[in-house]
């Protein structure tokens, strides 16, 4: 249904690219000068446009959990990367095939398809880094200017090359749809997403250092752009063939020139081993290069426990997480619990060992709608084995509250915010149960753990939308209708956040901050309905009223 709706969408939005005679509603031309400067305000103001209207149509799966693994990621490879103050925003699409984009202003999409694909973190991290190094050479700005010479807006380029990759791989919506989205999308497609064969090596060079400073496995990149180009031959683990193959392709030159330059990276790099809680070792690399005095015995500038070998491309990034947040993936991207439930029955006769941990949690995120209990028993056993872990903590948490056990999972929430005050992960996980408990002593207790979150979350809806709820429970009214209209603006509904906050301004007993924060609200949001409205774009629940 949601390439349904965005195909109408963009078919009237193209119909000026395609035929003067008629006059058809499209979506926002901002900023369509082609001598325009972009400064990078306004990138990054196209690129939060962006993520809005894709979270609009359906298309992104916002987890704390999830989030927090790929930022964190995203964070650790732009602080090593060539422009280390460019921000960069990294969020989850929920499509199975595999793909990967950069966009304007440092937003860069990775489809949970891409995720299950890969073997280990390092792989991720690799794919990761080279939409980065896109962003950093300015390789999307250049994609946008050429599109700005043909006519074609910012914002609707941007959306349609995305949707257009997506659709191409099939998932929901069917050929016929498919085929409609792409057929009206080759110019756009070429514009937008489409890099020439220097961007991609220039990508790949800078990438691959940028994975190198971070601490990953550089074999990584060749490694999974090789399993990529054979995944062409055969589809590889039920997933759809890759689409980033189509905007990235990879040649037999391409995969040789990576490994090259990993070999050259690896006789340049420092080893550290670390111990990590619970025991284990973490194995680190950088660069040489780095370190301001040459490596060696007793060398008081070389960090103690460094080390220098020749790299096992085996011990790679240990990436505890990255099991957990692979099979969290696999459970919430299944079109339905109980086709998440039959996949992993379907793994469980491929493997002669059975379920590994990690895919023990997934069948229990998997199950926990229908049968928490079940659930939360099986998380309590995983617990036992991993008592570190967050993401088992958070879970059986969840499960002992739907399993009614509301007491306990409290408790353990308490603890875990205790120990980890400021983990969006865990404040969000508890807040969410309370709201599912009900009660207005739950809506009050979700607010206060909340409420530490309220200065940095206006750009998170997942937040909004909690934090909307738990006011409505507790009784404040005015939070929740100021939450509400957060979260109705960046799902991408600006027209309906607009009409709420006129609404919420109307009643006469607002105070005075309650006031002035709602006023500047409209004045923000304001600009971009009237914009839309500009175009002829109207938000199609406003117009049925």
């Amino acid at each position: 249904m949601r390439y349904l709706l965005l195909a109408a969408a963009l078919s009237l939005s193209l119909a000026p690219l395609r035929t003067t005679a008629q006059e058809e509603p499209r979506l926002p031309d901002i900023g369509s000068s082609a001598g325009e400067l972009l400064t990078p305000a306004k990138q990054a103001e196209y690129g939060a446009m962006m993520l809005r209207e894709l979270r609009n149509y359906g298309y992104l799966l916002d987890d704390p959990l999830l989030d927090d693994w790929l930022q964190s990621m995203g964070n650790r490879l732009g602080a090593n990367s060539d422009r280390p103050e460019q921000p960069y925003t990294l969020f989850m699409l929920k499509e199975r095939q595999i793909n990967a984009f950069a966009t304007l202003g440092g937003y860069i999409g990775m489809n949970a398809g891409l995720v299950l694909t890969a073997r280990r973190e390092d792989e991720v991290a690799a794919v990761l880094s080279h939409e980065i190094a896109h962003v950093t050479q300015q390789h999307v700005l250049r994609g946008v200017e050429r599109a700005q010479r043909d006519q074609v807006p910012i914002l609707l380029g941007m959306l349609a090359a995305i949707v257009a990759a997506q659709a191409a791989g099939g998932s929901s919506s069917g050929d016929a749809t498919q085929a409609a989205i792409v057929s009206g999308m080759g110019l756009i497609q070429q514009n937008q997403i489409n890099y020439t064969r220097s961007n991609e090596s220039e990508a790949d060079r800078l990438g691959i250092r940028t994975l190198s400073r971070s601490g990953y496995d550089v074999d990584a990149m060749a490694g999974f752009f090789e399993r990529m180009a054979q995944a062409t031959r055969g589809n590889e683990g039920g997933y759809t063939v890759p689409d980033y193959l189509r905007t990235h392709p990879v040649n037999t030159t391409r995969i040789s020139e990576a490994r090259q330059r990993a070999d050259q990276l690896k006789r340049n790099t420092v080893t550290a081993v670390t111990s990590v809680p619970g025991g284990g070792e973490r194995i680190e690399r950088v660069d040489r290069s780095r370190i301001q005095a040459p490596p060696g015995i007793g060398n008081p500038l070389l960090p103690a426990g460094f080390r220098l070998d020749s790299l096992d491309p085996a011990d790679g990034m240990q990436g505890a997480q990255f099991a957990w947040a692979q099979e969290r993936l696999r459970a919430l991207t299944a079109n339905t619990a109980d086709a998440a439930i039959r996949e992993y029955e379907a793994l469980r006769r491929a493997s002669p060992t059975g379920l590994s941990d990690a895919q023990r949690y997934g069948l229990a995120i998997a199950r926990m709608a229908r049968e928490p209990a079940i659930a939360a028993q099986e998380l309590a056993a995983l617990l036992e084995d991993h008592p570190d872990s967050l993401w088992v903590a958070l879970a059986l948490g969840q499960a002992e509250s739907r399993a009614g056990r509301t007491a306990q999972a409290n408790r353990r929430f308490d603890e875990l915010l205790q120990r980890m005050p400021s983990s969006r992960p865990v404040a969000l996980t508890y807040a969410h149960a309370l709201v599912e408990q009900g009660g207005a002593e739950a809506g009050r207790r979700a607010q206060e753990v909340l409420r530490p979150m309220l200065a940095r979350a206006g750009e998170d809806p997942v937040f909004q939308q909690t934090f909307a709820r738990a006011s409505e429970l507790a009784g404040d009214t005015h939070r929740a209708a100021e939450a509400y209209a957060e979260a109705a603006f960046l799902n991408g509904r600006p027209e309906q956040a607009l009409i709420q906050l006129e609404t919420l301004k109307k009643r006469g007993d607002l105070d005075y901050v309650t006031r002035s924060r709602v006023d500047a609200r409209i004045a923000a949001i304001t600009p971009t309905v009237l914009e839309l409205r500009r175009q002829g774009i109207r938000d199609p629940d406003m117009q049925r009223r």
